[in-house]
């Protein structure tokens, strides 16, 4: 149990049965009335962020968030098939609602982790950069710089992502996931 000051950025709670990851947190006391915790918490089933004051008196569980290893097998519509790490014969699809928009990243035989809540996965955690081949890249026109110098490549993966002119077919480029941009150029072709 985590008293009202106990819950804290970065922490997952408890509220109403249903997981929540505490994104900030403020302590204060208005005038002569009892301390209370203003918070702003994202549901890690649904992703919805609400706010929520918690007072002195109050106090929440900490939830028990198990951490597993899956591998990503393919994409079939909206649904994302994966294994566990350790026993392939073990198949489950998530939707595309837990996996986010991370998931155009994702290359085949990716290991991630997947976070469980009562035995039920509730998200899955990607690297926060990717390296993934870019397989269609139109050529890059010289002056063509109106638009800051960039063009849509597709990537081994299915995404399209927005590069520099320099950016080749066959080429790898490091994606950050968690903004669907480029990051940089690790290998030429």
């Amino acid at each position: 149990m985590l008293d009202y000051n106990e819950i804290l950025p970065k922490k997952y709670i408890v509220l109403d049965g249903e997981p929540y990851e505490v994104l900030a947190a403020h302590v204060f006391r208005k005038q002569q009335r009892k301390p209370v915790n203003q918070t702003k918490l994202r549901g890690l089933k649904n992703g919805r962020v609400i706010e929520h004051t918690f007072h002195q008196s109050e106090n929440v569980m900490e939830a028990e968030l198990e951490k597993q290893s899956i591998r990503y097998l393919y994409r079939k519509g909206n649904d994302f098939w994966f294994n566990v790490a350790d026993d392939p014969s073990n198949r489950f699809s998530l939707p595309s609602t837990i996996v986010g928009n991370g998931g155009n990243f994702l290359k085949t035989n990716s290991v991630l982790e997947a976070l469980l809540f009562n035995e039920e996965i509730i998200g899955i955690t990607l690297p926060i950069k990717m390296n993934l081949r870019v397989t269609e890249a139109p050529p890059g026109v010289r002056g063509n710089t109106a638009q800051g110098g960039t063009k849509q490549v597709v990537l081994e993966s299915g995404a399209t992502v927005s590069v520099p002119l320099f950016i080749n077919e066959g080429d790898i480029v490091c994606i950050n996931t968690e903004t669907g941009e480029y990051a940089l150029r690790t290998e030429k072709s």
